[in-house]
């Protein structure tokens, strides 16, 4: 006998974070970045990423999902940070829950196109950041990745 699915828990106003990731993709002096298509931020432009699946590693999920809403591909993801994402509504109740796992990761091939939940996808000029309106937290990431790439003295 097969057993039944479990079901789905909701990931707005959700009883558990949710695991999730997002890629910091380098092609020379440019970093990959999504317009989302699904809240939270939806319509903001943010990294590459989303949630683990049941039986898959973190660095799995990485690849896949910028593959996923990007079609590109890319090497190994390095591991970054981890951030806590909570959004909570009018009357702070957390709507929204996740753990946020990044990485850094160098473009290997394929040109963005949009997909899956991403409304755009496109290569940013690094020095183009600040005109997108990024959440803080993803700024502070990508000059944390891109210092990573390239450690003083080098």
């Amino acid at each position: 006998m097969t057993p039944a699915p479990l079901p789905t828990e909701s990931r707005e106003y959700p009883t558990r974070p949710f695991a999730a990731v997002g890629v910091v993709v380098f092609r020379d002096e440019t970093v990959l970045l999504i317009r989302r298509g699904n809240p939270p931020r939806r319509g903001e432009w943010s990294l590459p990423g989303g949630t683990q699946n049941t039986g898959e590693t973190v660095r799995e999920t990485a690849v896949r999902e910028v593959l996923e809403e990007t079609g590109v591909h890319i090497g190994e993801p390095r591991f970054l940070e981890v951030i806590d994402a909570i959004i909570r509504d009018e009357s702070e109740r957390v709507r929204y829950h996740y753990t946020l796992i990044d990485f850094q990761a160098e473009w290997v091939s394929g040109e963005p196109s949009a997909a899956d939940d991403a409304q755009h996808a496109e290569f940013v000029p690094l020095d183009k950041l600040d005109d997108l309106g990024l959440w803080t937290k993803t700024v502070e990431v990508i000059r944390e990745a891109r210092a990573a790439r390239y450690p003083p003295g080098i």
